[in-house]
C-alpha cells in the first residue's frame, strides 16, 4: 500500500504541478486539459492510459470531445501518494510535449 502525502508533502508537490489543483471535498487533485479536437484528446488518453495500466494505477478522468477532466487519488490510501504525484507528472510530460 502506498504511503498518503502529509499536508506538508503535499502542499511542496503541488507547487510544483502548477496545472493542478486540490479537488473540492476529497483529497485528491485535478486537472482539466483542452485539445485541438477529439483525435487528440483521444490520443493523449491512449498515451496515459498505457501509463496507467504499467504503474496498475488508474486515473478518474471524463472527457466530452475535446476536453479531458482527470483526477488523481490513490484509494486504498484514502489521499494523494507518490503514485499520484508520478502520474501527474508523465500526463504533464505528454500534454507538453504535444
Amino acid at each position: 500500500m502506498s504511503r498518503k502525502l502529509s499536508p506538508d508533502e503535499r502542499a511542496a508537490q503541488l507547487r510544483e504541478l502548477k496545472d493542478w489543483q486540490s479537488a473540492a471535498n476529497r483529497d485528491a487533485i485535478e486537472r482539466n486539459i483542452e485539445f485541438a479536437d477529439f483525435n487528440e484528446a483521444f490520443g493523449f488518453m491512449t498515451r496515459v492510459a498505457i501509463k496507467a495500466q504499467e504503474m496498475d494505477h488508474h486515473p478518474e478522468w471524463f472527457n466530452v470531445y475535446n476536453k479531458v477532466r482527470i483526477t488523481l487519488s490513490t484509494h486504498d490510501a484514502n489521499g494523494i501518494t507518490g503514485r499520484d504525484v508520478e502520474l501527474a507528472r508523465f500526463i504533464d510530460s505528454v500534454v507538453n510535449r504535444d
